[in-house]
């Protein structure tokens, strides 16, 4: 994919916030959902099964970042980062029409993954497109 500065950026940023809630859920569970409201309790199964995810979207942001970094990992980077936040948005939209409106900041989460995502795809058609017409 094409060395571009905006592209870089939007890896950079996504890859830091998948990073980021990556590392709160790994090892401060309890903290970073109790921002919504959520008590995960003491259940160690609840509380191993909430670590996992953190420990994926902790690989999935490392990925991220390094494709801002190494080319050869550019096209990989931009589709999980799309994946990623499309997979997380849209689930939550699932969520809301199934379960009902959840905290605000869980809604504010899936308004903003979905923008990301989105954000990728856009990513992915400029520079894909790109990088056809040089071919």
């Amino acid at each position: 994919m094409k060395n571009s500065k905006v592209l870089k950026s939007i890896l950079i940023l996504s890859g830091l916030l998948a990073s980021g809630i990556g590392v709160a859920i790994l090892f401060a569970p309890q903290a970073f959902y109790a921002t919504n409201g959520i008590e995960l309790g003491g259940n160690i199964s609840l509380l191993n099964e909430i670590r996992a995810p953190g420990g994926a979207l902790l690989a999935s942001g490392i990925l991220i970042i390094s494709g801002a970094f190494a080319e050869k990992l550019r096209l990989t980077a931009v589709v999980v980062s799309t994946l990623l936040y499309l997979s997380y948005g849209l689930s939550r939209v699932i969520s809301i029409a199934i379960d009902g409106i959840p905290a605000e900041g869980l809604v504010q989460a899936a308004i903003l993954e979905i923008i990301i995502g989105l954000t990728c795809v856009f990513a992915l058609v400029k520079y894909l497109g790109k990088q056809k017409e040089l071919a």
